[in-house]
């Protein structure tokens, strides 16, 4: 099966690029400043709608702040990006006053420094912004990219990175072929290829996790919660890279986390990221030029993917979550597990196309 995907359009994506530690200071300033001017616009805002009825908008919110950056030693821009997010969560969560950001204490706010795409530019390794260089470890050849909007943000640990967004025309997939994804807890997912992505980061992790929790090691807990992230997130971009790279249509089944994490397999799923693996299949298909869709994939680990029957001695149940591998009554076809749903998922997959689903970037099928 051949998809032909035509679409050359210009995309955006967002880069996360590592500023050196020794501008942390200079950037905690500015981030206690933003902090400032969000808890301000905060009091008013809520203030106006409590002694006036009036909800003030960004473009309100500009007169009121305006002349203020200087004093704070921030960019005028950025205080103007300050109140145009504000306006839009107090308006997203329906609420007549938010959170305030901390400066200081146990709960204190992560940093924030929001920057317009023509407040920065790059050089030599460099972000110039608010009259400052910022050093980075750039990793992604930034100098080749046009910047739109962006920000610096802090992580957990003091760390400082700077998030923009690029444009950029993403290069069209070369696959031919298709691939249907089992999710499960036991490996993160199972394609009908027979390959198994083990993830369960937290689970290789936790013995040393709960050795540092119990001594009240903070710094050393953050840093292995922020290394079971950075693993899984690395695992599932490599995964979803290849299948992208080398498959046409890509289809798995729409096992739903947000049940799941209200079970007793709760650790489990989202130790095992499927609605991460998801999203980044979503946005990169959709930049590649690869057809993805979820499927139902009830029944998929019960029926033989060899004669399509549903045997007396399958798999079924929770009983049955312990049974990896079953041999079928019907046709005598021995099965895993994973590998039996993922083929049965692609088949599924299969029969959609066939079904004539239209999408509004499938130009053509060819069988």
């Amino acid at each position: 099966m051949i998809l032909q995907y035509n679409n050359r359009m210009e995309k955006t994506k967002t880069l996360k690029v590592r500023v050196k530690d020794k501008h942390a200071n200079q950037l905690n300033l500015m981030a206690r400043s933003v902090s400032f001017v969000w808890n301000y616009i905060n009091d008013l805002s809520s203030r106006s709608i409590k002694e006036k009825q009036k909800f003030l908008s960004a473009y309100d919110l500009q007169n009121y702040t305006k002349g203020a950056s200087k004093p704070l030693g921030l960019n005028s821009a950025t205080v103007q990006m300050i109140g145009a997010e504000y306006a839009t969560r107090r308006k997203q969560f329906k609420k007549a006053k938010l959170n305030w950001r901390k400066s200081k204490g146990s709960r204190r706010s992560l940093g924030w420094i929001p920057v317009r795409h023509d407040c920065i530019s790059y050089k030599n390794g460099q972000v110039y912004h608010n009259k400052l260089f910022f050093s980075l470890w750039d990793s992604y050849g930034l100098s080749k990219y046009k910047f739109r909007s962006g920000s610096f943000n802090e992580d957990s640990r003091g760390r400082w990175y700077f998030n923009v967004v690029v444009s950029y025309t993403p290069e069209q997939s070369v696959g031919s072929k298709a691939v249907g994804i089992d999710l499960g807890c036991k490996e993160t997912a199972t394609d009908s290829n027979g390959y198994k992505l083990a993830g369960r980061e937290y689970r290789k992790l936790e013995e040393k996790l709960g050795k540092s929790q119990r001594a009240n090691k903070k710094k050393e807990v953050k840093n292995i919660h922020a290394k079971i992230k950075n693993r899984r997130k690395d695992a599932l971009h490599k995964y979803t890279n290849t299948l992208v790279r080398n498959n046409a249509a890509i289809f798995v089944g729409n096992v739903s986390s947000q049940k799941l994490v209200k079970t007793k397999m709760a650790k489990s799923v989202l130790d095992a990221g499927w609605g991460q693996l998801k999203n980044m299949l979503d946005y990169k298909c959709d930049h590649a030029g690869v057809y993805f869709e979820e499927v139902n994939e009830s029944y998929t680990t019960q029926t033989c993917s060899s004669c399509g029957a549903l045997p007396l001695e399958r798999p079924k149940g929770i009983a049955g979550l312990g049974i990896r591998e079953w041999t079928c009554s019907e046709c005598g076809v021995a099965h895993d597990r994973d590998i039996n749903a993922a083929l049965n998922i692609l088949a599924l997959g299969h029969g959609r196309l066939a079904g004539g689903i239209t999408h509004h970037n499938l130009s053509g099928l060819v069988a």
